[in-house]
């Protein structure tokens, strides 16, 4: 899977499944650039890495909740990096809570950064690869967003509605030689998980068919995959990355 020549914009990747994809395209080839909105060390961080392979990067702070910042962000990707081939919606937040005790702007934030983005985002970009005839875009939902959690009303909501978004937006870009897929990781290991009590972790993993949690890199390789030429007949699909927890 050789992404040679192909330039990645990877939202929310400065740590995590964001940062993991982002060095799976650096490895085979691409050049890409890196989104962050607060963790800017983590994502300089992974910009040396990835020029370090010898390939082009760059970080970018934006807000991918705000429009302006989005056009901003896509506009100066395209100045310093000339074209846009794949996109990853990736960047995401949680802000947990039973339905009655959430409040409103928790649950505006979430879906603001959660869904919104990944509109604004996919829009800024779809313009230039409806011109070249060609691009991918990889979505990032989850597992929850096909059978919901209690505390997560406003994430798990999001997060189906990225599944709706995919697609339709497969539909309408297909014909222009886009591919649109997603993908729902499960449990996949992240300070979050890490700092779980046992008790916890073990009720988590008597769901996992794998009797594993995930890693970021389990994410990463099939995120490579549908950026790759491999994946050329495939659209508007829903990957679940999870260990066999959804069946």
């Amino acid at each position: 899977m050789n992404l040679n020549g192909k330039v990645a914009v990877v939202t929310g990747s400065s740590k995590g499944i964001g940062a993991a994809i982002a060095l799976a395209y650096a490895k085979a080839g691409a050049e890409v650039a890196i989104n962050y909105n607060r963790d800017k060390a983590g994502a300089e961080e992974i910009v040396r890495k990835i020029q370090a392979m010898g390939h082009k990067a760059k970080a970018y702070q934006a807000d991918v909740s705000n429009p302006d910042q989005v056009k901003e962000f896509i506009d100066a990707v395209m100045n310093d990096f000339g074209k846009i081939d794949i996109l990853v919606n990736n960047a995401g937040i949680t802000r947990d809570t039973l339905l009655v005790r959430m409040k409103e702007e928790d649950w505006d934030r979430v879906m603001d950064v959660n869904l919104k983005s990944m509109f604004l985002c996919t829009k800024a970009v779809a313009k230039a690869m409806i011109k070249q005839r060609s691009g991918k875009i990889i979505n990032i939902t989850s597992v929850v967003g096909l059978i919901g959690n209690p505390g997560q009303a406003n994430y798990t909501a999001a997060k189906a509605g990225v599944i709706g978004f995919t697609k339709t937006v497969a539909k309408e870009l297909g014909p222009r030689g886009i591919q649109v897929n997603a993908i729902a990781p499960g449990f996949i290991i992240s300070q979050m998980t890490e700092s779980l009590p046992e008790k916890v972790k073990e009720k988590m993993l008597s769901s996992i068919p794998l009797g594993r949690f995930g890693k970021p890199e389990d994410v990463a390789d099939l995120a490579l995959f549908l950026a790759s030429d491999k994946s050329d007949y495939i659209t508007g699909q829903v990957f679940n990355v999870d260990g066999g927890m959804v069946m």
